[in-house]
């Protein structure tokens, strides 16, 4: 047993020090690959996601050859963590194939394009946690430059349609029937997929933001094949939550309130408290939950 619980504390331990070099990497310098350096360690002979690998763990100051230490933290975590990935696969995306976004602005909120740089690190996809209890960050890069769908807020990136919400939605969308409600708004990516299910008869979207809501039924709504499924009510989502979700049968509920884990751990919880009390034949699912259990 003694054993046992120094190896948790040892992958706690572990789990902490990867976190923290990411998230520093990731806030501060996620475009420090180039393609200079990416292509001097190719030329070694290896591949460019392993090429990728190897410049971040020096970056982060990890000597993968020489320490113990640092080549099992490569070894656990480095492999399932990066990910080099196919933008034309992104692109075949049906919202990227037929919606198009025009750069506009409405009030505080702004509709355009973002782009991520070749070989700038980026979260990609709930956070994989492995059977001896490692936290894994998943982390993509392009190695050419990706474009993806925002709307910003006072200048700053508050929603996106990039492989992370993609990914991470892919559950959610497929499990998704009936009479959909879903809290947040977004650029109504999570919409259009649900709409496009032969099993989803109707599409509730709750959103407090009206100028994101102007934006979405002016300039996106109308390019959705089945907008006629599509019903947006500008409320609170708590307070709508606790006034129908008791009430009125929805059979699928999905809840992307959050910006990130950071600011989503709360909300989850109150949304959470809430569902207990609802009707109980409905289905709840909330973005990102795997990330944000294993921060809890």
């Amino acid at each position: 047993m003694e054993n046992q619980e120094f190896v948790s504390d040892k992958i706690k331990l572990d789990n902490y020090k990867v976190f923290a070099l990411l998230s520093h990497y990731l806030n501060n310098a996620p475009d420090y690959i180039d393609k200079e350096e990416m292509d001097e360690v190719i030329n070694s002979g290896v591949s460019s996601e392993y090429a990728f690998k190897l410049i971040l763990a020096a970056a982060f100051g990890l000597d993968v050859v020489e320490n113990a230490g640092d080549k099992e933290l490569f070894n656990k975590y480095f492999d399932r963590m990066i990910h080099k990935l196919d933008a034309n696969e992104y692109y075949e995306n049906a919202y990227y194939k037929n919606i198009k976004i025009l750069s506009i602005k409405i009030g505080k909120s702004e509709l355009k394009y973002e782009q991520y740089k070749p070989f700038e690190g980026f979260v990609c996809n709930d956070i994989l946690r492995t059977e001896e209890g490692r936290q894994i960050p998943q982390i993509g890069f392009f190695d050419t430059e990706f474009r993806f769908p925002a709307v910003l807020e006072n200048d700053r990136i508050w929603m996106t349609i990039t492989p992370n919400e993609i990914e991470t939605m892919r559950e959610p969308i497929d499990q998704a029937f009936g009479h959909v409600l879903t809290f947040g708004l977004g650029l109504g990516y999570y919409a259009y997929m649900v709409s496009e299910k032969e099993n989803v008869e109707s599409v509730t979207i709750v959103d407090l933001n009206k100028d994101v809501i102007e934006l979405f039924q002016t300039h996106v709504l109308p390019q959705f094949k089945h907008a006629h499924k599509i019903n947006v009510i500008q409320a609170d989502a708590f307070e709508f939550a606790q006034e129908h979700l008791s009430k009125e049968k929805y059979d699928f509920v999905f809840t992307d309130l959050w910006h990130d884990v950071s600011d989503g751990m709360d909300m989850y919880l109150k949304m959470k408290e809430i569902e207990k009390n609802s009707h109980p034949d409905t289905v709840f699912t909330y973005w990102i939950e795997k990330s944000i259990l294993c921060y809890m």
